[in-house]
């Protein structure tokens, strides 16, 4: 099975934790990022397949990330998807209007997250 490489951008040791049992266990490889500007830098030069975006991380946060990355045309293609605890509707819109493709709320469900991923990410058996 096709194995994506997807970065994690989560400032929480434990979120981080959770989401890369559940991203390998399902064959995927993860990168982290532990802050917002860490997040671009990575995605810049790894070129993940996906990235899973926390929003409250210190600099520059999740959405603020998540803009950046959109609208730069060598990280544009890449599908970023907000995890956050803060999941509001407003949230949740805001987040799509900085060009995130998807919103998860935490705590994350395994299901959510890999139909989430299997969605966005081109999976070649």
């Amino acid at each position: 099975v096709y194995m994506a490489l997807i970065l994690i951008a989560d400032d929480s040791p434990t979120e981080v934790y959770v989401l890369q049992k559940m991203l390998e266990k399902n064959g995927h490889q993860v990168i982290v990022a532990t802050d917002g500007e860490q997040a671009v830098a990575m995605a810049q030069s790894q070129l993940p397949q996906l990235i899973l975006m926390d929003v409250v991380m210190p600099g520059l946060n999740g959405f603020q990330a998540t803009r950046r990355l959109t609208k730069d045309s060598a990280t544009a293609h890449i599908p970023i998807v907000i995890v956050s605890s803060k999941h509001q509707e407003t949230d949740r819109m805001w987040g799509m209007r900085q060009g995130a493709r998807g919103y998860l709320g935490k705590p994350v469900a395994e299901e959510d997250l890999i139909l989430q991923i299997n969605e966005l990410v081109e999976v070649s058996v």
